[in-house]
């Protein structure tokens, strides 16, 4: 699906006012700087809610630009016996981090101490740590770059956040994930229906939220 300047615009357009699109785009810019290791990029979450779909969006990502050092190795705190190899990669894997390896920490609710001690650990490695959350100033506090997606501010929900910022990791200051969205938001070639006014923030929350939201995990329908 073919997309134009002004449509690209037109999604900007929708998005500068809230901040959101610096915000998501300086964070992706640092995890892909320091993701510079073929299978170094290590994603978990807490024990009950793995990030299944940031490892996917990753994935996708890095498969069709070409990046293998943004490939993601998801940590799973139980991997089932047989599991295959992209989802056998346990607590272990972890402990074995190094320098030149960067930890993703995907939490839509504040990190239990579980969690925080591992992240914890891995700092102390030396490996860099990145956090993607709901605002939690411990894990926060722990991470090198950090970006809270408040629930009471932030104009999109926490999975559209992520399908922004995995985007944005692959196409390192690129429009193609610019396009990507585009296409969701149906922005038409010159709309200006995109600029959200001023006391909009709830429908622009809710219709980023929705139509992000709508494809994530689908970023080969350009």
């Amino acid at each position: 699906m073919g997309m134009n300047a002004d449509q690209v615009a037109a999604l900007r357009a929708l998005l500068a006012p809230t901040g959101w699109l610096d915000r998501t785009s300086s964070f992706a810019r640092a995890l892909r700087r320091s993701a510079r290791t073929p299978n170094g990029l290590l994603v978990v979450g807490p024990a009950d809610d793995e990030p299944w779909h940031m490892t996917a969006h990753l994935t996708d990502e890095s498969r069709l630009a070409g990046i293998p050092e943004l490939a993601p190795t998801l940590i799973r705190w139980a991997p089932e016996p047989g599991a295959p190899a992209h989802l056998s990669a346990g607590l272990d894997r972890l402990r074995d981090a190094g320098r030149a390896e960067t930890l993703l920490v995907v939490s839509a609710q504040p990190a239990p101490a579980e969690l925080l001690e591992r992240v914890y650990d891995v700092r102390r490695s030396g490996a860099a740590v990145f956090a993607l959350d709901r605002d939690d100033p411990e894990l926060d506090g722990l991470a090198h770059e950090s970006l809270p997606v408040r629930p009471d501010t932030a104009p999109m929900s926490f999975e559209a956040a992520q399908h922004l910022v995995s985007a944005a990791v692959a196409d390192d200051g690129d429009t193609v994930g610019l396009r990507r969205a585009a296409v969701a938001l149906g922005a038409a070639p010159g709309s200006q229906r995109a600029v959200p006014t001023a006391g909009g923030s709830r429908n622009l929350r809710l219709r980023l939220a929705r139509l992000l939201d709508a494809v994530a995990g689908s970023p080969g329908e350009d």
